[in-house]
């Protein structure tokens, strides 16, 4: 790809995440994201993403890519809570960018978009180390909830951990001074995600 057509793409994107976290994936217009890209061609999502959604794609690519490389797959004996923290702290450490925190309140709208509650998740999850982890969860969950509970606390897990994640980056946004730490906050999310899971 031209270098010209890569720092376009690129501006495009970030112009995505902005309009995307702080207009609403269905409310934010095309046209004010090709503008926001200093774009003067209202077709360029089109040519670069083909589409709106492929536009939201690669957004959720470009930050898998950036969570994959600090996930590890829990060890073999590891225990729920460490499972679950192996989940969050990948996750909350996109706190630390803006472009993080916009995806943060992207991935909010999204969270059933992962398909962690069926028995088909997303094909974005196939051959990762998130999907591993999940995977571990579901493994720990099932045998004293069975499948469709195991697939449900999963997704609650899922939907809790995006809505606070994304308040955590609306409140930074803000000012907001902030309660706890970055490290305090991980464990204290990691530890109520453990306490409902185990309910």
């Amino acid at each position: 790809m031209a270098r010209d057509a890569t720092e376009t793409r690129a501006r495009l994107l970030r112009a995505g995440e902005r309009r995307f976290a702080h207009d609403g994936v269905k409310g934010a217009k095309l046209s004010d994201i090709v503008r926001d890209a200093g774009q003067r061609n209202d077709s360029a999502v089109g040519y670069h993403f083909g589409s709106r959604q492929g536009l939201l794609t690669a957004i959720v690519g470009k930050h898998m890519v950036v969570m994959e490389e600090q996930r590890t797959v829990p060890a073999a004996d590891a225990d729920l809570h460490a499972v679950v923290e192996a989940i969050v702290a990948p996750t909350a450490a996109l706190l630390a960018t803006e472009d993080g925190r916009d995806f943060l309140r992207i991935m909010e709208q999204l969270a059933f978009w992962s398909g962690v509650g069926t028995a088909h998740p997303n094909d974005v999850l196939a051959g990762t180390v998130l999907g591993t982890q999940l995977d571990r969860l579901h493994a720990l969950l099932e045998p004293d909830l069975g499948s469709v509970l195991a697939r449900e606390r999963a997704a609650l897990m899922v939907t809790f951990l995006t809505a606070a994640l994304a308040e955590r980056a609306r409140s930074r946004e803000s000012g907001a001074r902030q309660r706890l730490g970055h490290d305090r906050f991980v464990r204290h999310v990691a530890d109520v995600l453990t306490g409902a899971l185990s309910a």
